[in-house]
Order: structure tokens, then sequence, then C-alpha cells
């Protein structure tokens, strides 16, 4: 069969590459092994084909012949199809290779190897090409992929292990690439498809397990990117839904402790849920949130009161007002959520508790804006009244994606048919009032640590009228991918209330409430200073109620004659008994000096402390308190993760052990110091055969450590790839023959022994320019 490869790519040459480029190719190829999985058969097979590259190009024959035919396909294709049929005929090689599409001929029993190769190239989808159908018809016999087989099976055909293994590989490589362009869904596919086949043949759970961490992590991109697809897609968005319902099974709810894999914690997913919330409607955040409120959990608590206000205004559905308003209640025991307790209130009609409640708030910021807009009026209804179409419109709506263009209008809610009789059958809620009184009595306590009010001071605007638990998030989902798999989200930014609980911010929303705020209380909010609501109020005060009337929010206006508690009142007495908490404190401050001062005169009066005896430590500037380990010293790598810092060490401790083996000394004895296993073996041999050729080198290096893989699972093993720009000068009988700059990227199997760290393996993952 033929596999599109040429001797150049196997080698990792270009065209131009001189004699020592190819020596040096070859033999930094050869010490490269692939992954520890691999039988002995794979990597021989893959060898014998490095081998075969490297006899063609060293031939000056073979190779003018070969590099003929290269340059016939690169600029005219069908001439060097032509070319390289006659050739085929005219000579009986025992290996034929068609230039037309740059391939060569292989056996069967080297495609492994040839996989492998291409594999090391990047070509995954080839890989697939190539190997899956080779699994189905091997031999001839028909054999479905995944389906289990006996271990006669592959003690008769070692090479299919390897075969199944490079395919499942080339899955994982193919993912994460995928995942790198955004393509979320197809890397899903991928890597399932990998995971499948070993999961089927029961094979190599270390690989299986790298892929299913690989899927986990991927979970919280594949959410957004189904839940973001249009409504008409309802298949896709109910799996992303599924997937979102799994993560949170798993985590035990959105404020959960649990471990889902995926590398999020607790403020990283309380920003994805925010995040997420901008793809759903309001029916499926109100049928989520309400469901994971009953955990309880406080933040699932938030986003169900405000899907419920959202659906209930726009959905004319005061019942779910109502019930927003109920579990309102339930959080007032730990926070000031009097504000939205006043809002839930006036779009039920209740206008009297609304202003008694609203009164209790500390949200001054939203208190002098509503007294502002109810100047003329002898309560606070016509401001409170433009300040829920607001808040509707700026803070609640936006976070639904079937809302986001939605108008919010008193007016017309209060004049629908079924809000009115609603309304009329709503009994007065007493009870409600009663609770509401028992829980304004009791302090209020700060929220815990996993609530959306949850405190950091790394924030940088200032928040909006927004009473929302949850912030707005000033940037979508990072597309990088880093090598960790963690999820990159924005930050959550939260600003102290005057309670001393904290409430989330809103970064990044120039609104003009935003710009109110950020200024302070001199500046006005930038409504409009007269809406339909308010003047229909003022106009159905004058009327007597009766049954034909539209009913409005004007028919429950409390009674003028009600005395009502001033908030300069409440703040006088606030005022008066903060002083005297804090003259109370400064009091206990200074009997608690005057008591230390004297304990500790008296203590040293009949307890005197023994004197320093004996000379003082001799430590100068000019010489170090401690001795200072030599630089050339071998590496010193504690227990436990493998750092890029140490990598780094590592790394260039190889490179110096490099220049000093192939130097002119011929160091080769340092080899043992850095390298184990067959990377050993096989560098000990370039060295002696450069000592019995009089040959050496010297070099200049450049390394820059591009990421770090250490499974926790197996410590002691890790895999580190690296950006290496290599300086090298020939040197031959004492004569500087050459000179060569290579740039490399590299992947090092490191392996821990007796607590340090060496290399038994090394391979070109790609080479990124040579210039002579």
């Amino acid at each position: 069969m033929r596999i599109p490869l040429d001797y150049y790519r196997i080698l990792g040459l270009p065209l131009a590459a001189s004699e020592e480029q190819l020596r040096q190719a070859y033999s930094d190829r050869i010490v490269q092994l692939p992954r520890r999985e691999y039988s002995i058969t794979a990597i021989s097979s893959r060898k014998q084909l490095i081998e075969e590259a490297y006899v063609v190009l060293s031939d000056s024959k073979e190779r003018s012949r070969y590099d003929q035919i290269y340059l016939a396909h690169a600029y005219d294709p069908d001439r060097a199809a032509h070319t390289s049929g006659l050739e085929n005929r005219a000579e009986n090689n025992s290996r034929n290779h068609d230039v037309q599409s740059l391939s060569i001929e292989i056996a069967p029993e080297e495609l492994v190897g040839a996989l492998l190769l291409l594999q090391e190239l990047g070509e995954y989808e080839l890989v697939l090409k190539l190997g899956r159908p080779y699994l189905v018809n091997k031999n001839g016999v028909g054999v479905k992929v995944g389906s289990h087989r006996s271990g006669e099976e592959y003690s008769a055909s070692p090479e299919l292990s390897d075969i199944i293994l490079t395919v499942a590989l080339a899955c994982l490589e193919l993912g994460r690439e995928q995942w790198q362009q955004n393509h979320y869904e197809n890397a899903a596919i991928s890597l399932e498809t990998g995971e499948e086949l070993l999961m089927r043949e029961g094979i190599f759970p270390s690989v299986q397990s790298e892929i299913a961490a690989d899927l986990c992590k991927l979970r919280p991109y594949r959410i957004l990117e189904l839940l973001a697809l249009p409504q008409e897609k309802t298949k896709e968005r109910r799996q992303g839904l599924e997937l979102l319902q799994n993560i949170l099974e798993e985590r035990g709810g959105i404020d959960g402790a649990g471990n889902d894999q995926s590398g999020l914690n607790i403020d990283d997913f309380l920003r994805f849920i925010q995040q997420l919330r901008n793809h759903l409607t309001v029916t499926e955040q109100h049928k989520l949130f309400e469901a994971e409120s009953k955990r309880p959990s406080a933040v699932a608590t938030y986003l169900a009161v405000y899907a419920l206000i959202a659906r209930g205004f726009t959905q004319r559905q005061p019942a779910l007002i109502r019930q927003a308003k109920q579990m309102l209640i339930r959080l007032g025991k730990r926070q000031d959520v009097h504000l939205e307790q006043s809002l839930c209130a006036l779009l039920l009609g209740q206008t009297e508790e609304a202003t008694r409640v609203l009164e209790l708030s500390q949200e001054y910021e939203a208190l002098a804006i509503i007294r502002e807009k109810s100047q003329d009026s002898p309560d606070l209804l016509p401001g409170l009244c433009l300040y829920c179409e607001q808040w509707l419109q700026q803070e609640v709506f936006p976070h639904f994606r079937d809302l986001v263009r939605k108008q919010a209008s008193l007016k017309d809610y209060f004049a629908d048919a079924q809000v009115q009789a609603y309304l009329e059958a709503l009994p007065t809620d007493s009870q409600t009032t009663h609770e509401w009184s028992a829980i304004n009595n009791q302090p209020l306590t700060p929220p815990p640590i996993n609530s959306p009010r949850y405190h950091n001071h790394n924030h940088a605007t200032t928040r909006p009228i927004n009473h929302t638990p949850d912030p707005e998030l000033a940037e979508p989902v990072s597309r990088e991918v880093p090598e960790s798999g963690h999820f990159s989200l924005p930050r959550w930014h939260t600003s102290p209330r005057p309670n001393g609980s904290q409430t989330p911010e809103m970064p990044g929303e120039h609104s003009p409430t935003a710009e109110v705020v950020a200024k302070g209380n001199h500046q006005h909010m930038n409504v409009p200073t007269q809406t339909t609501a308010p003047g229909q109020l003022q106009k159905r005060k004058r009327r007597k109620p009766t049954a034909a009337n539209n009913r409005g929010v004007g028919e429950y206006r409390p009674s003028q004659s009600r005395p009502r508690r001033t908030f300069a009142h409440s703040l006088d007495a606030k005022t008066r008994l903060v002083w005297m908490v804090f003259l109370s404190l400064g009091g206990l401050l200074v009997f608690w000096l005057l008591v230390s001062t004297a304990f500790g005169w008296l203590n040293n009066l009949f307890f005197p402390r023994p004197s320093l005896q004996g000379e003082p430590l001799a430590i100068e500037l000019s010489q170090p308190p401690i001795s200072i380990p030599d630089p050339n010293s071998e590496p010193e790598v504690a227990e436990g993760i493998l750092t890029n810092a140490i990598a780094q060490e590592v790394i260039q401790t190889w490179l110096s052990t490099k220049a000093a083996a192939l130097g002119p000394n011929h160091e080769i004895n340092r080899l043992d110091q850095i390298l184990t296993g067959s990377a050993l073996s096989q560098w000990r041999l370039i060295v002696q055969q450069d000592i019995k050729d009089s040959r050496y080198r010297t070099y200049e290096h450049d390394l820059k450590v591009e990421f770090v893989n250490q499974i926790p699972s197996v410590a002691d093993n890790a895999v580190v790839e690296a950006t290496v720009k290599e300086v090298t000068q020939f040197f031959e009988l004492g004569q500087n023959k050459k000179s060569s700059q290579e740039r490399l990227r590299v992947r090092y199997d490191l392996i821990r022994k007796e607590g340090t760290w060496r290399i038994q393996g090394m391979s070109v993952v790609q080479n990124l320019g040579v210039s002579q």
C-alpha cells in the first residue's frame, strides 16, 4: 500500500539540507521514541522507515534522482507523474516512490510505523483515514471497529493494538486541535470516538483517562456553544441543558463543592453560570434555577427570583411574582433584599406595603433617586414606579435572550385583564407582613462565602443600581485554551454595601444609571420626568373605585393620614447608636492598654528576662550566611509537581551536557547524570562515533519551555515540550567544516529517579526552520 510521505518529511529536513544536517537529523530521529504504550514492533517499524529515508538521501546518485522528481512534482505534477512512471519501469527497485503524490510504497506490517510518522507530523485526519479501514478489513476479515477482541487476536497480530492506539491518539490530538479552533462540538466528537474505541477494546486505560479528562474540561465550552444556537435547534440546545444538569449534579449545585473534573472553582463556575444566562430564555432559567434553589442554594434562589419576576411581568402572571416575593422572605433572613421585596409588592398592587418595606432598605443610592422623583408627592410611589420600570428594563431583561428587546411598561401591565382579575382576588397578605416585620428586627449577617454577594476587592468600576446577585460579565469566554485546560472567564466584581454585606458589581456597562452612581448622589438619574403610570395614579386617586373602572396601581395607594417614619429620623437614631458603639470600644481599648502596660511592668520587675550571653553571630555583607550551591551542579528537584522553572533547569542541564559530550573534550560520562534508558545508550553511541571519526561540535542554545504535562496519578513521569534554537559549529580533524542553525519544537519524556529528573526519551515535534 502507498502512504503519502516523502523522505524529507520523514527526517524533518528541507530540500537543501547538507550531509551533516542529514546525519544529525537521522541521529535525532533514531533516538526519539514514541509514547511508552507502543510495542517494540511499532518502534522497529518506524525506525525502519527512517533508516530507509536516510539510505536514499545519503546516496548522492539516489538523492539527485529523487530531488529531480521532487522538484518536478513541486512545479509540474503532471510531468512528474510521467517521469516517475518511466523511471519506475526502467528500474526494478525494491521500494518505489510515487512522486505524483509524494508517496512511498510500504508493506502491510510497516503500516503502524508509517502511521506513527504521520501522527508526529500532525496529519491526524490522514491517520484516521488510513488506520480505521485497516482495523475493519484486517486480512480480509470483516472486524467491526470497537468490537472486543480476544487476547489470541492481539497475539496473532501484535501491530493491531498499536494501530488502535495510534487511531485513538489521533482522535485525542485532533480533538485538542479543534478545541483550540473553538469548534467545541467537533472536538467532543473526536474525543468521544477515541474514548469509545479504547473502552470497547478494553486496552490502554491511561490513554482512556487522558481523553476522559479532556472531555470533562471541554463540557463548559460545549454548553455555551450549544445553548448559543438559535432556539429552533431544540435538539442541540436540549443536549446543552443535559450537559449543564450533569455538571450541576456532580458539583452538588451552583455553589456546591463537588468536583466535576472541569477545573473550575466556585468563583469561576459562578462566572460561567452568569455568562450562560445570556443564552437561556426566561422559561429555561425559571425551570433550572427554581429546581436548583431547593438544594438549597442562595445563588440559585436569587436567580430564580429574577426569572420569576421577569416571567411574571412579561407573561402577565402575577402569581409568579408572588412566588418570588415568598422566596425573598427566606433570603431576607441573611441579606438586605428590601428593595426587591418592595418592587414585588408594587407589581402585586400592594402599594402601602411597598412603600413601608422600601423605607427599611439600606440601598441609599436607590432611595435617593426614588425620593427625588417623588418630591411633589406625599409618598414614594411615583418614584418607585419610575424606578421599577428602569430596573426591569436595565437590570432584569438583559439577562434573558428572549427579553433583551422587551419594553417594560407598568401601564400595560396593570391594564391587562388577567392581571386585574388576579389582583382583585388577591387577599391581604397579613402573614407576610408580620414575617417581614420579624425579619427586619433581626440584625443582618454577612452572606456566606459562596453566596452571589461574594466579596472580592479586585474591582475597578462602580456598580450601577443593580440588585441582582450576579454581575454581568465584562467579556465573553476566552477562545484560547490553556495547557492546563482551565476555563478562562472574567473576574467577579463586588462592592461593599452599607450594612457590611457584599453585592456584585456590573463592570463595563456605561448606562446613565451607572454614571449617576459613579459620580455620586449629586447627579440625577436620567429618566423621563413624566410617564403615564404616575399621571394615571394621581388621576385615579380622586376617583372612587368601582367595578367598571380598570384597576391600576392608583387604587392601592395607602392612606395619606397614616404616620410615616421618615428616613431622616431613622438616620439620626442610627448615628447616635454608632457613636455609642465607637465610644464604648474606645473605652475598652484604653482600659486594655493600661492593664497590659501594668502587667508587663510587674512581670519584668519580679521575673526579669535572661540577658543575652556569649558572642553575637558574625554575619558579614561580603560573605553569605549559608553556602550557595555551584551553578554547574546537578539540579535538586523536590518531590511534587514538575513546574516550568524546574523543567527549564532540567532541559538546560541536558543541553549543556550535550555540548560537553559532543565538544572537543568529549565528556561522555556526564551523560549518565541527565539521561537514562534508551536515550542514554543512543547518545553514547553518537559520542563514541564522533570520537572514532575525530569530530567534535560546539553549540549555542536558546531554550523556551512551552508547557509541562504531568499526570497526578503517575507523578514520577512527565512530558515537557520546549522550543530549542541550536547553533552548531562542526569540526573535523581540528578544522571548522561548516555551521548550522536550527529551531525545533522538541518533546522530552522525563522520569524521576531517586528524587532527580532524568530524560528517558526525546522527539522532534516540529521543525520551525533551518538556516545554513
